[in-house]
C-alpha cells in the first residue's frame, strides 16, 4: 500500500532540482532524493473542514495527506543541509571558513554565482542596524509600506520556531513549498561551485543570499533588510546603494565581536552607511552618537536624528508591538518610510492627501503601526491547552506567558518594565503600591506570591513566575538583578524561579514540525545553577555556595509542593531553595505549569519568559502543540 501510495504520489509531484540534479550529497554519508511540490500560493495551507473531508473521496484524502506528508520529509530534509552550514557550535567561537577570500568578498562571489548581482544593485532597500529594536524598526516599516499598497520582502533573524519566519513576503512568512524551490535552486548553484578557495557558505550568508534570490523571483517593491550582526562586516553589506539606512538604539552586546566599548560598537553599526545615502537614528547616548555622526559626514550622508513617535498622532490607536520602547522604533521606522518613499518618488503618488512637512501621519501608517506583528517580543500568550483538553475551565486557573527575548541590559529593562505594566492591567490593577515596598523586605515580598497581589478578584492567588536561561556569554550577574531591580521599582515581585536550558541547539536548525524530546538528564547544567546562585543571592542578600547547589541532583520538573512554598522554607545552607530550583526539562516545566492550574482554580500563574531569544522560541513551540 505505501509503495503504491508513493508511486502516485510521484506522478503529480514536480521537481524543482536542476536536471541531473536529483540527488544531493549533504553530508557525505548519503545521498538523498529531494523532490519538491510547487504549489498553487498559500495551497499548503488550506484547511479543510469536517464536511469537506466528507464529501471528499477516499483517494482524494490519501493524496492530499501523502503530499503533506512528503513535503514535510523534504522539508527536514532542508534543515538538515542548513544545519551542515553551521561552523559554529556556540556563540562567540570563530567560524573556521577555509579559503582564501574574506568574508565580503565570497558574500559578493556568491552573489554572482546565482546571478543576482544586477537584482541587487536594483533593489530598493531599507537598510537597518541597531543592538536593540532594529528586529521591530523593520517589522513597523514592513508593515508600512505593505499597508501603502507595495509588495514587500522582509529578512529578519533570528527565527523562533520556524527558518521560514526570517524571509516575509506582503507580511507572511514563506511557504514551505516556495521555501524549497528557493533553497535547493541556491544550494544546487553553490555546491557546483564550491572550491577549495570557495567553500559553501556558513549558514547566515546563506540565508542572506537566500533572501536576495526570494525576493529578486518574487519581484518586491521594497527589501527591508535587517543587519544580523555589527553592520560593518556583516554579511547583508555587500549591499551597496540602500535607499535609506537607519540605526536603531545602540547597547552593549556581541562585545566579543564589535568590542566593549560603545564607541567601538557604534563604528560597526555605522558601517552600513553609503556615500550620500540619507540616514536616521535615534537618540543615542553621545559616545555612540558621535562616532555615527563622524562618519556619515565623511561619507556625505545626511544622518537626522527620529524622535520617538508621540501617541498623540496616533489618533487613539495602539502600537501593536507592546512596550514604551516601541514608541522609539515606531518613529524611527516612520522616519525610514517617508523617506524611501520621497526618494521612490512615491509619496505624492500614494499619499496625495498628506504633506511630507505634516505631523499627521497617514492613514495607512496608522494601520500599519496597530497592526504589525513580531514574536518573542513582549508578546503575551494565554495559554489554551485547558480549552483543547476537555477541562471544566471553570474549575481551572488561569495560565499566562509573557515572552520577551531580551538579552541585554537594556532589553531586560525595558522587557521589566513592559512586564509589570502587563501583569497590572491583567490583574485589574492590583491595590498594591510600589511606595509600601520599602517597608518590607525583599525576602518578604518573595514568599507566597500575596503581598502585591491584594486586588477586586479576592480569590485569586496571583504567582509571578519567572522562567530564564541566557547564553553563557551574557553576564547575569547584570541581567538578573537589572530585572529583579526595574520589577521590585513598579511594585512586581517573583515568587519563584526557574532555570532550565533551552532544547533548541545552536548547532542545528529544527522546524516547527521537529520532535522535541521530553528529557536529557544528562545535559551539563552548571551554567543553570550558576545563574540559580546569581538570583540566590539576590533574594538573600548574601552569596550561596556551589556545594549548596550541588547538593542535590536536579528534577526534571519542580515538585508538585514548589509553587506553594514559603520562602521563610528556604535554607540554601542545607541545600533547600524554596525561591528558585534548577529543572533539566523544558517540556515536563510547561505541563508542570499547566497541572497547577488544573488543580486550583484561585490560581493564576503569570510567567516571564526571558533571557534569550532560544528559550522564547522553544516556549512558544510547546505551546503550539
Amino acid at each position: 500500500m505505501r509503495e503504491c501510495l508513493i508511486s502516485h504520489k510521484l506522478a503529480w509531484t514536480v521537481c524543482s532540482l536542476p536536471m541531473g540534479m536529483n540527488s544531493l550529497d549533504i553530508t557525505g554519508a548519503k545521498r538523498l532524493k529531494l523532490p519538491v511540490e510547487i504549489g498553487q500560493k498559500g495551497s499548503r495551507y488550506r484547511k479543510l473542514s469536517s464536511l469537506h473531508l466528507e464529501q471528499m473521496d477516499s483517494r482524494e484524502a490519501i493524496e492530499e495527506n501523502s503530499k503533506d506528508s512528503h513535503l514535510s520529509s523534504a522539508y527536514d530534509t532542508a534543515m538538515e543541509a542548513l544545519s551542515s552550514l553551521i561552523t559554529r557550535q556556540k556563540r562567540g567561537d570563530r567560524s573556521p571558513v577555509g579559503g582564501k577570500y574574506e568574508k565580503l568578498d565570497r558574500m559578493l562571489m556568491y552573489v554572482k554565482i546565482l546571478g543576482l548581482e544586477e537584482h541587487l544593485a536594483n533593489f530598493k532597500i531599507i537598510h537597518v542596524a541597531g543592538t536593540k529594536g532594529k528586529g521591530s524598526t523593520c517589522t513597523f516599516c514592513e508593515a508600512i509600506l505593505r499597508e501603502c499598497g507595495f509588495r514587500t520582502g522582509l529578512f529578519t533573524s533570528p527565527h523562533l520556531i520556524d527558518v521560514r519566519e526570517r524571509f516575509r513576503l506582503d507580511g507572511l512568512d514563506i511557504a514551505e513549498d516556495k521555501f524549497l524551490h528557493y533553497f535547493w535552486e541556491c544550494w544546487n548553484q553553490l555546491k557546483e561551485n564550491v572550491t577549495d578557495d570557495l567553500p559553501m557558505p556558513p549558514l547566515f550568508q546563506f540565508l542572506t543570499v537566500l533572501a536576495f534570490k526570494i525576493f529578486s523571483s518574487e519581484k518586491v517593491d521594497v527589501a527591508i533588510i535587517e543587519v544580523g550582526m555589527g553592520g560593518l562586516n556583516d554579511s547583508t553589506n555587500v549591499i551597496k546603494d540602500p535607499v535609506v539606512c537607519g540605526i536603531s538604539p545602540l547597547g552593549m552586546d556581541h562585545i566579543e565581536t564589535l568590542g566593549d566599548t560603545l564607541g567601538l560598537i557604534a563604528s560597526h553599526k555605522a558601517g552600513i552607511f553609503k556615500p550620500q545615502v540619507p540616514a536616521f537614528t535615534v537618540p543615542q547616548l553621545s559616545e555612540a552618537m558621535e562616532v555615527l555622526e563622524e562618519r556619515a559626514n565623511g561619507l556625505m550622508a545626511p544622518l537626522e536624528v527620529a524622535k520617538p513617535l508621540d501617541c498623540k498622532k496616533l489618533n487613539g490607536i495602539k502600537l501593536s508591538l507592546s512596550g514604551d520602547h516601541q514608541f522609539t522604533n515606531a518613529g524611527l521606522a516612520v522616519s525610514l518610510c517617508k523617506c524611501w518613499l520621497q526618494r521612490t518618488g512615491n509619496w505624492e503618488r500614494q499619499l496625495q492627501q498628506v504633506s511630507l512637512e505634516e505631523e499627521i501621519l497617514p492613514e495607512a501608517f496608522l494601520r500599519a503601526l496597530s497592526t504589525a506583528r513580531l514574536s518573542g517580543r513582549a508578546q503575551i500568550v494565554h495559554d489554551s491547552s485547558l480549552d483543547m483538553s476537555g477541562v471544566n475551565i471553570s474549575s481551572s486557573g488561569d495560565l499566562i506567558f509573557y515572552l520577551d527575548g531580551a538579552h541585554s541590559p537594556e532589553s531586560m529593562e525595558a522587557c521589566a518594565r513592559w512586564y509589570s505594566t502587563a501583569v497590572k492591567e491583567n490583574n485589574n490593577n492590583s491595590s498594591f503600591s510600589p511606595s509600601c515596598s520599602k517597608f518590607l523586605t525583599m525576602e518578604g515580598v518573595w514568599g507566597n506570591g500575596r503581598a502585591n497581589h491584594e486586588n477586586n478578584e479576592s480569590n485569586k492567588i496571583f504567582k509571578q513566575i519567572l522562567l530564564f536561561n541566557c547564553m553563557d556569554v551574557r553576564d547575569p550577574q547584570i541581567l538578573l538583578p537589572t530585572l529583579v531591580n526595574t520589577c521590585a521599582s513598579s511594585g512586581t515581585y517573583f515568587s519563584k524561579a526557574i532555570f532550565v536550558p533551552s532544547i533548541s541547539k545552536y548547532s542545528k536548525v529544527t522546524s516547527a514540525s521537529s520532535a522535541v524530546p521530553l528529557d536529557n538528564p544528562s545535559k551539563d547544567l552548571t551554567w543553570q545553577f550558576n545563574l540559580q546562585r546569581v538570583w540566590e543571592k539576590i533574594i538573600h542578600g548574601k552569596d550561596v555556595s556551589n556545594k549548596s547547589l550541588h547538593m542535590k541532583i536536579p528534577e526534571s520538573f519542580p515538585s508538585r509542593k514548589f509553587i506553594h512554598e514559603d520562602v521563610s522554607r528556604c535554607n540554601p545552607t542545607d541545600g533547600h531553595f524554596a525561591c528558585s530550583v534548577v529543572v533539566s526539562s523544558l517540556p515536563l516545566t510547561i505541563k508542570w505549569l499547566r497541572d497547577s492550574v488544573k488543580e486550583n482554580s484561585s490560581l493564576r500563574i503569570q510567567v516571564l519568559v526571558t533571557g534569550s531569544l532560544h528559550l522564547v522560541g522553544d516556549v512558544l513551540k510547546l505551546l503550539r502543540r
